[in-house]
C-alpha cells in the first residue's frame, strides 16, 4: 500500500543537510535515543534516504514521517521488524489480537520492549512501549481503546496493573531513571479512569439505598487503585462519592452521616496508614430516627490491613471482587 520511501515525492534539494534536522533533535521529538535510531537504521533500513557526508545524518520531513508510523505501530505492539517494513511503504502489519488471554500474545512480540513485562498481554507491550517513549497521546489512546473495548476490570488487572509493575521494577534497578515514565504512565491511567463511561441501561441500586462512599485513609496518597474501583462502580451504574486521598477523619466520619452510605471504602497502601481505629469508628456511625438507625457495611482495601482481621468489616482481594460485593450490597 502506499509509495515506497524514494517516491515520496522528494524534490530538488530536500535531502540537503540544510533541509532535515540531526538525528538528536528527531530523537527527542519521537521520546526514543539516538542509539536507537541508529540501531532501526542498521537492522530495519529506516535511516535516512540521504546522508550529507557519509557520516552526519540529516532527516527530511519524510523521513521523520516515516519514523513517526513506526513508533505509532510498535506502540500498538507490532514487532519492530513488522513495523519497519510498514512504515516504509510495505504491507501492513498483522494487527497482534487484541483479545488472547494473558500469556497467549502473539508469538511474534516476544520483543517486551524497554520494561520486563515477561509473558503479558499485548496491549501490556505497546503501552509500556509509549510510555517509556513518553509519547502521552500514545499512551492516552491506548488506554482509552483498552477500557472501550474490554472494561474496566480488564483494564486494570490485566494492562494496567501489570504495566505499572514493570515500570516499578524498572524504577528500583535502573535509579531514578524511570520516575518520570511511571509519573506519565499514572497520570494518563488516572485520566482514563475518570472518563470511565456508564452503563447503557443504568443499574437500579435497592429503594432507600445509598451511595458508596470511597476514601483513602488521613496520611494516604496513594490513590489510583481506589480511582479503579470508582470507575468500576459508575461502569456499573452503581452511584458512588469519591473523596480521594488523605481524607481527614471529621471530614470522613461528617460525610458518612450526611450520605447514609451503603459501603464506606477504605484504601490503605502501606501499614503506616492502615487506621484501624477510625475503621471502626466508621463502621460504628449511625444515622436515621432511633430505633431504625442504619450503618455502613466497611470494605478495607489496599495492602495496607494485611495481618489481623478486624470483626464485621470485609477485605476484598482485588477489584473484580470489591465490585461483585458493592454490588450486592447495593442491590445492583
Amino acid at each position: 500500500m502506499g509509495e515506497s520511501r524514494t517516491d515520496q515525492g522528494r524534490g530538488p534539494g530536500t535531502g540537503s543537510a540544510e533541509a532535515g534536522v540531526t538525528t538528536g533533535a528527531l530523537a527527542r521529538r519521537l521520546g526514543v535515543s539516538p542509539t536507537t535510531l541508529r540501531s532501526w537504521d542498521r537492522r530495519y533500513g529506516v535511516g535516512p534516504a540521504v546522508r550529507s557526508d557519509g557520516r552526519h545524518r540529516r532527516w527530511t520531513p519524510q523521513d521523520v514521517a516515516m519514523l513517526e508510523e513506526m513508533c505509532r505501530l510498535t506502540s500498538a505492539g507490532v514487532p519492530p521488524a513488522e513495523a519497519a517494513r510498514a512504515a516504509k511503504g510495505g504491507a501492513d502489519p498483522v494487527a497482534p489480537e487484541a483479545d488472547a488471554p494473558p500469556g497467549q500474545d502473539d508469538p511474534r512480540s516476544r520483543a517486551a520492549g524497554a520494561l520486563p513485562l515477561g509473558d503479558a498481554r499485548q496491549e501490556c507491550k505497546g503501552l509500556a512501549r509509549a510510555a517509556v517513549r513518553l509519547d502521552a497521546p500514545s499512551v492516552d489512546d491506548q488506554l482509552t481503546s483498552l477500557v472501550t473495548r474490554h472494561g474496566v476490570v480488564v483494564g486494570w488487572e490485566e494492562v494496567m496493573v501489570p504495566t505499572l509493575h514493570a515500570v516499578g521494577r524498572k524504577w528500583e534497578s535502573a535509579g531514578d531513571r524511570y520516575v518520570e515514565v511511571e509519573h506519565l504512565l499514572s497520570w494518563h491511567i488516572s485520566r482514563v479512569l475518570h472518563r470511565a463511561p456508564g452503563p447503557a441501561v443504568p443499574g437500579v441500586p435497592a429503594a432507600g439505598t445509598g451511595p458508596v462512599v470511597l476514601a483513602c485513609v488521613p496520611g494516604e496518597q496513594h490513590c489510583l487503585p481506589l480511582e479503579a474501583l470508582h470507575a468500576g462502580l459508575v461502569e456499573q451504574g452503581l452511584p458512588t462519592r469519591m473523596f480521594g486521598p488523605a481524607v481527614p477523619p471529621e471530614a470522613l466520619t461528617t460525610a458518612v452521616r450526611r450520605l447514609g452510605p451503603v459501603a464506606v471504602v477504605l484504601w490503605s497502601q502501606t501499614r503506616s496508614t492502615a487506621d484501624r481505629p477510625l475503621a471502626r469508628h466508621i463502621a460504628a456511625t449511625t444515622w436515621g430516627v432511633k430505633g431504625a438507625r442504619s450503618h455502613p457495611a466497611v470494605l478495607l482495601g489496599g495492602p495496607g490491613w494485611a495481618g489481623r482481621a478486624e470483626p464485621g468489616m470485609l477485605r476484598p482481594p482485588g477489584l473484580r471482587d470489591a465490585l461483585t460485593t458493592l454490588a450486592g450490597l447495593a442491590g445492583g
